[in-house]
């Protein structure tokens, strides 16, 4: 309990056991405020399931399995209330630097659209055919229509947003008819709409907001929690595991009954959902019997929802981030959305890649050291001289009014982190898809034909980076380029 500059720890023992709405409700209660905030796990990370997250106010830290981390450490929540005042160092400035970033959302093209639904937009990735269905087998699904950004519109009850944020968002959903009927959720964003429809093969918004909900209570990543099931319908299909294994449940794709036990299953690591919790790639390791083919990741975190076949530099960027397939690390909005800056790309085209990609994951490692939001660099919402003058204002640092300076910032933050990996013993061999990716060309829709030409790929991508084209390493003199020097062991 940290507060005004203080700190208590708190027996959390009447907490064990809860859901994360449960938790934050109880918390407050007991410090007698409202407004306290908090960040907990739900019994997802007290079972520390691999990929269980942290959760504050239905907002997740959800990927790369930091619940865990929290749970291992028998740490249920850390609440938080200060009462002081943030003064920027020049508030007239800093003033100023707001309007201009105010200024430059509002004439962003698609500031008003992404307002209006956020991420509820699973139409586009069908429309591009990258929609992964079914395992990454196919690249739409079917009844997509039934998911997109109008159906979700219906469903809407009202708008949401972080704080003080113009944007808004967020959004509240909740069904009305069905067997989910009464059933909401913050959200659900693109990634859990996909995470609940693509890898079942089947699209079903009651189900959608079911699940999402769920999953925010218990304490779960969306992401990765569709990609685990999808797994699991495939090995089910290819006869690799049977009903004997998945306590009774028919895992066939079309067939999303089994996906709200599912959930629960693993959060409480029951059952199958006991090795389903350990995520794809160790759940294929200790399956065997081929099951690796099949397990959907790179350095063991599972990909989101997005066909890398489909789309080659946001494959790039999954195939190369430094915590894994993280499509944050450096979203192609260029590929995506057809954004061109800094320049119009051809999702298909190999050259120029390498150079896009870092520019994409300099970028926001620049923008979110500075804590904004993810969206705001893949959508290029806002120009880094004005986020210079946001930085300069508020610490009196001079240097953050250079552009020049702040893209080293964000390339010194990607090599640092890399080479954290590397002391780790992390390298080439660790960017790597899986073989479907590579091999399996997408077989209809509009990236039909289509696989990830991987080698040419990152060979280009190293290039760019300054680093070893043979083992992935950055360079000495790349290294020593960016002040860097000291992470290279004597």
């Amino acid at each position: 309990w940290i507060h005004d500059g203080k700190y208590e720890i708190r027996d959390a023992s009447y907490l064990l056991g809860l859901d994360c709405d449960d938790t934050h409700t109880l918390i407050r209660e007991e410090l007698a405020d409202p407004r306290v905030r908090v960040a907990c796990i739900g019994p997802a990370g007290e079972k520390m399931v691999r990929f269980a997250g942290i959760f504050t106010d239905r907002r997740a830290c959800g990927r790369g399995g930091a619940g865990a981390v929290m749970g291992s450490k028998n740490l249920k929540a850390i609440a938080i209330r200060g009462h002081k005042e943030v003064q920027p160092f020049d508030k007239e400035a800093f003033s100023e630097a707001v309007r201009e970033q105010v200024k430059a959302y509002q004439s962003h093209p698609s500031f008003e659209n992404f307002s209006q639904t956020g991420t509820q937009i699973a139409e586009f990735t069908n429309v591009l055919g990258m929609f992964p269905t079914k395992n990454f087998r196919e690249g739409v699904v079917p009844n997509w229509n039934l998911i997109e950004g109008s159906e979700f519109n219906k469903i809407r009850v009202r708008k949401t947003r972080c704080f003080s944020c113009m944007v808004h968002c967020g959004n509240i959903s909740k069904i009305s008819t069905g067997r989910f009927a009464g059933h909401w959720s913050e959200g659900p964003e693109y990634e859990t709409i996909w995470a609940f429809t693509g890898p079942v093969g089947v699209a079903d918004i009651g189900l959608t907001v079911a699940a999402d909900k769920l999953c925010d209570d218990l304490g779960l990543d969306t992401i990765s929690t569709g990609n685990a099931i999808g797994f699991a319908y495939e090995l089910f299909e290819r006869g690799i595991i049977t009903k004997a294994d998945t306590d009774g449940l028919e895992l066939r794709f079309g067939n999303n009954e089994p996906v709200i036990e599912l959930i629960r299953k693993i959060a409480y690591r029951e059952g199958f959902g006991d090795l389903l919790a350990e995520g794809v790639r160790e759940a294929a390791r200790r399956i065997g019997k081929g099951a690796e083919a099949y397990a959907i990741h790179v350095k063991g975190l599972e990909l989101p929802a997005y066909d890398p076949r489909g789309a080659k530099a946001h494959g790039l960027n999954l195939l190369t981030s430094n915590i894994g397939a993280d499509h944050n690390t450096g979203y192609a909005g260029q590929e995506i959305f057809g954004i061109p800056i800094p320049k119009q790309y051809d999702r298909f085209a190999i050259e120029g890649k390498g150079e896009l990609t870092k520019w994409n994951q300099d970028v926001t490692a620049l923008f979110e050291t500075g804590i904004l939001c993810s969206f705001i660099p893949s959508m290029m919402m806002l120009p880094v001289e004005v986020y210079g003058k946001l930085l300069s204002s508020a610490t009196g640092i001079e240097e953050f009014r250079d552009p020049q300076y702040l893209w080293l910032v964000g390339e010194r933050i990607f090599n640092l982190e890399r080479m954290f990996n590397v002391r780790e013993g992390f390298g080439k061999k660790d960017d790597v898809f899986p073989r479907r990716l590579k091999e399996e060309p997408m077989p209809e829709g509009p990236s039909k034909g289509r696989v990830f030409e991987e080698e040419p790929l990152r060979e280009d991508y190293y290039r760019a980076r300054g680093w070893d084209i043979e083992t992935g390493i950055p360079t000495e003199k790349k290294l020593k380029e960016l002040g860097l020097e000291f992470t290279v062991k004597k």
